[in-house]
């Protein structure tokens, strides 16, 4: 069974760009594939306060190495990993986008398979 992720139609665009542009590896890109043809597409407006999106900071625990860390996505433009702002297109931000806060993803990065537990989603004042 698939997990239908939610996303507005500008982050699907966004993400269905970057795999056209080959940024991902073909393990992300087949999950990425995968999500993309059964997510649900809303407005942002309508967009739960739960779902990891653009102008959240995510607590995400990585179960395989028991850490925790805090992350505030914004757009690819606005990143600046130095202030914590870092790029939904990052591997943490491809693995959790559109899922919401008690999700626990399995996504494959450079470094192996990590798996990632959803702790909290906060609106960025």
């Amino acid at each position: 069974m698939t997990t239908t992720i939610i996303l507005t139609t500008g982050l699907y665009d966004l993400i269905k760009d970057h795999l056209r542009r080959k940024k991902v590896t073909i393990e992300q890109e087949e999950i990425l594939t995968k999500e993309l043809r059964h997510a649900e597409q809303i407005l942002r407006r309508d967009l739960a306060d739960d779902i990891v999106t653009v102008g959240k900071k995510v607590t995400i625990k990585e179960l395989n190495s028991n850490q925790e860390y805090q992350l505030n996505f914004v757009s690819p433009e606005k990143a600046k990993p130095k202030k914590n702002r870092h790029s939904i297109l990052m591997d943490e931000g491809l693995a959790t986008i559109g899922y919401k806060k008690g999700d626990v993803i399995e996504w494959p990065t450079k470094e192996g398979a990590k798996k990632y537990e959803i702790l909290k989603v906060e609106t960025v004042a």
